[in-house]
């Protein structure tokens, strides 16, 4: 069953109220840019706002009093700055939690739990985050090195309430990833050590299907080097073999500790071994 079932996916935490007000104003400035000019009155704020770079500079004319909030477009590796340390902060506790059982500080567990954090179990849940904080973080770096090596900025500005919003931005898009981590469970507390039939998902075809990802993840890596790479190939047999052997392990353990064990289930490959 998804670990979301159940779950009434219409409630409106405030993280969900806040990216659809965010969402809802974009559309209506989206909108309005399409409308043709003069049947909707102009407004030099607004038009500032929403516009920076070359659009800023090649937009209506600006009075002096709107140039006082320029910020250097340049301005913008401060976001990533913001993003790869904030963000690898956020990845690091994650991780801790994810595979030590460390938890989060209880700062940044009740902030999470005010901004509407996941209530449900879900423990893919909580590595999808994981994967998406690494690759958001990835991102960022990647980011901020082509503002310092490859971006040539010149003149151009931005306002000062869009350099706001940036760094607001990348805080709030961590804390968003985050959120999604189910906090049950995540206090590091184990509840027992008892072995279970488990079902759901890739458990109803075979006893380990973290085996078969395994093994699976390795063959993705075979394709992208190439289907005539022999020497990864022969990595692909060695985690086949040796997780095949894990996974018929733990089936032999599962059928021989509980009775009503599902005979319909496999091992390793479903429907094969």
């Amino acid at each position: 069953m998804a670990p979301w079932a159940g779950v009434e996916l219409s409630a409106l935490n405030p993280l969900r109220a806040l990216w659809l007000a965010l969402t809802a104003a974009f559309l209506l400035t989206l909108v309005l840019q399409l409308v043709p000019a003069g049947l909707v009155p102009g407004c030099a704020l607004f038009q500032d706002l929403i516009r920076y770079g070359k659009t800023k500079r090649e937009g209506p004319s600006r009075s002096a009093a709107c140039r006082v909030f320029d910020v250097p477009k340049r301005y913008f590796s401060h976001f990533y700055i913001i993003s790869v340390l904030w963000n690898g902060f956020l990845l690091w506790h994650l991780t801790q939690s994810l595979f030590l059982g460390v938890p989060f500080p209880y700062w940044l567990h009740g902030l999470l739990r005010i901004l509407g954090a996941a209530q449900f179990q879900g423990s893919e849940l909580a590595l999808s985050a994981f994967l998406v904080l690494v690759f958001l973080w990835l991102h960022s770096l990647r980011r901020l090195f082509e503002c310092f090596y490859v971006s040539v900025f010149s003149n151009a500005v931005i306002h000062i309430v869009q350099y706001c919003f940036g760094l607001v931005y990348y805080v709030l898009i961590g804390l968003t990833v985050l959120s999604q981590v189910p906090m049950d469970g995540r206090n590091g507390v184990v509840i027992h050590c008892n072995h279970r039939i488990p079902f759901g998902d890739w458990f109803e075809y075979v006893s380990s299907p973290n085996y078969l990802a395994e093994l699976m993840i390795y063959i993705s890596m075979a394709v992208t080097f190439g289907f005539h790479n022999l020497t990864w190939w022969l990595v692909v047999t060695y985690v086949f073999f040796s997780q095949a052997l894990s996974a018929l392990l733990s089936h032999k353990f599962y059928k021989s500790k509980f009775v009503s064990y599902p005979k319909h289930r496999k091992a390793f490959l479903p429907f094969l071994f």
